[in-house]
Parts: structure tokens; sequence; C-alpha cells
């Protein structure tokens, strides 16, 4: 303890660190501070507290009835939040259309854009933020970016790359390939289906490299499941807002992502929802998604040490790192969180990696 104070002394700097549900030392820990993308860490609880660890996201092929192998009228493509919806997805979903008997399409393949709201914004954001991120949207196309950077059709870039595989595959399509709001679904049936990954890989892969667009992406679809359709970033920030009430932390979410400076939690109730996991069944899945020290976000930091670890870092000078670590004299894992503004980023991330060789190696 003495070690940690000396190291953090009177830096604009929160410490906090528990063993289990015990909490074993705390400086400053009771100040709100801004997370940064440590925001994803809380959006990855609450994501595996709704839906569990194995759950895959539908994309859907959806029509009227199938006649004789012909589909009347248009085929609708349809996103409910897989964040990674590429050509293989596309590829998949053209040949499950295929064994369910259909041949011809009378009409267009539409990729359907209401099924989220199409924002690209939330409170707290600046534009700076907007170069980190494409736009979240329910049927997402190879992470909504190209050639010249992020693209804002990307309902329209999936249902012309679907046109084409289902061609590919021996189905004749009359119509163009489009993007419109979808209409009534009365008269819609689920024609094919594919599934993402399992919800865990996804939030291994955000959290490892901090991938902005699959956190609101995931964002907009926990809202949607927690307050109806359309999803949306608020929505889904309420929602994170709820789960953390829930277990007794008050935290102030604008967005999934940690994008928002206006975005709040101490470290104190940090590190009490990362103990709180330990009592449920996917706790374990939840660290494994984190770094370990040399990976992802964590590359070329606290070599050596046994740690899972979110980094988090705005430009205004933030920064955050919160996870687990190991420490060997105790022999057990313990929580922690560390939360400053407006010290260099190089001086906050040697300050944090400092705090947390202390604690694997001293407690």
């Amino acid at each position: 303890m003495l070690r940690l104070d000396r190291l953090v002394g009177q830096r604009p700097m929160s410490v906090s660190v528990a063993g289990g549900t015990t909490p074993l030392y705390s400086l400053r820990g009771a100040v709100p501070r801004t997370p940064a993308s440590n925001e994803k860490l809380v959006l990855s609880m609450t994501l595996l507290s709704r839906f569990g660890p194995r759950y895959r996201i539908p994309t859907t092929l959806e029509g009227r009835s199938i006649d004789h192998g012909t589909v009347p009228g248009p085929l609708w493509l349809v996103g409910h939040g897989d964040p990674e919806v590429g050509p293989r997805t596309l590829r998949t979903l053209a040949r499950a259309a295929r064994m369910r008997g259909v041949r011809r399409v009378q009409g267009p393949v539409v990729g359907v854009t209401s099924t989220f709201t199409r924002e690209r914004w939330a409170p707290g954001w600046t534009r700076i933020a907007l170069l980190f991120i494409g736009l979240p949207t329910a049927l997402t196309f190879d992470q909504n970016e190209g050639p010249g950077g992020f693209v804002f059709d990307p309902e329209r870039r999936a249902a012309a790359a679907l046109r084409a595989d289902l061609r590919s595959v021996g189905i004749a399509v009359e119509g163009p390939a489009r993007a419109e709001a979808g209409g009534a679904r009365r008269g819609r049936k689920v024609l094919a289906r594919v599934r993402s990954s399992d919800l865990i890989d996804i939030l291994t892969r955000q959290n490892q490299s901090s991938l902005n667009l699959d956190a609101e992406v995931l964002t907009k679809m926990l809202g949607a499941a927690s307050s109806g359709p359309p999803g949306s970033i608020a929505k889904g920030a309420r929602a994170i807002e709820a789960w953390a009430r829930r277990h007794g932390v008050a935290a102030t979410a604008h967005d999934g992502s940690g994008l928002s400076y206006r975005d709040r939690i101490t470290t104190d109730g940090m590190v009490r929802l990362l103990a709180l996991t330990g009592s449920q069944r996917w706790s374990g899945a939840l660290r494994s998604t984190l770094p370990a020290s040399g990976e992802g976000t964590l590359a070329g930091r606290l070599v050596g040490v046994t740690v899972r670890a979110k980094t988090g870092t705005l430009l205004r000078r933030v920064s955050a790192l919160s996870g687990w670590v190991w420490m060997a004299h105790a022999r057990r894992w313990a929580e922690f969180s560390v939360f400053s503004r407006g010290l260099l980023k190089s001086r906050a991330v040697a300050l944090e990696d400092a705090i947390v060789r202390t604690l694997a190696t001293r407690a």
C-alpha cells in the first residue's frame, strides 16, 4: 500500500484493488472518472449477463413463401447486430437459400436499414471520435469500410454482394440490389438464416483490439433487446447503466465504446463489477477476452506479468487500465482499476504498469 501511495502521489489518478469481493486498496477510488475504452469492459459484462457467452447473432434472409422454387417480390437481407458480417457470411446465406429450395427471386435484394437507428454520435463525442468509428448498423459489411475509408451504405453493399452470391449458386434474381427501411414485415417469413461466431469470440476480438465499431453495434443490439427496436446507442447505454446499478454501482454511460468524455464510473465501482463476475458462469470467459501481457493493446507492456486487462485512451489525456493480475505471493487473482486524466499518455502508461507490477510481485 505504501509503495502504491508513493507511485501515485498527488497525481490526477484513481486506483482500486480487490481480492474477490474483499476491497484491498483504494486511492481516490470513489472519484467518478472517464473510463475511455474501459467502457467496453462494462459493455462486455452487460452483454454476457443478458445473452451468455455462446449466443450467436442471426442474419436473416426474408421474403414471401417459396412457391415452386420462386420467391415473389423482394428478398430482404436483415442484420440483427452481427458486427462481423462479410463475404463468407453472405456466401453461406446464399447456399442456405438454395438448400431451402429457392431458385428464382422475382424482385430485388434489399438490405434493410431500419433495424437500428443510424446515428454515429453520442453525447460527449468529439469530431475527432468520428475518425475512429464507422457507422454502427444492424447489417454490417466488411467492418463498414472500403478502400477509401468508412462507408455509409453498408446495407446496399451487402445486398449487392448477396445478389452476386445468389446468382453464383444458381438462383436467378430479377431485380437489382438496394437498401431501404424494410417496410411492414407482415407476410414476410425467414427463408434462410446464418449465425455469427459465439458472442464470447466477438468480444475477444473487440477487447483485444479495442474495436469501436463492434462495441457500438453490440450496444445498439443490447438496446433493442432491452428497450425494443429499433436499437440505438442511447438505449444500449441505458441498459449498461441499469446493469451496473443492479450490482450496486453508479455509472453514467453515453455509449458502449468509451469514446465519450462524459462516461463516468469510479475505480471502486469497476473493481466491484469485476469481482462480482466471479459468481457468474461466464467469469472465466470474460477474463479470456482481455489481452494478456504483450498481446493486442497490451503489446510491449507488462512482459513477464500474468495479467488480463483492458486499456483505455482518449486524446485529451485520458488513460485507463482495468482487469485482473495474478499476485505471486498471495497466489490469487486480484481485480484492479486505474484511471487518470491530465497526464501525458507515456507517463500514465508507465504508472499503470508500475502499479500492476507492484501488485504482481509484492502483494
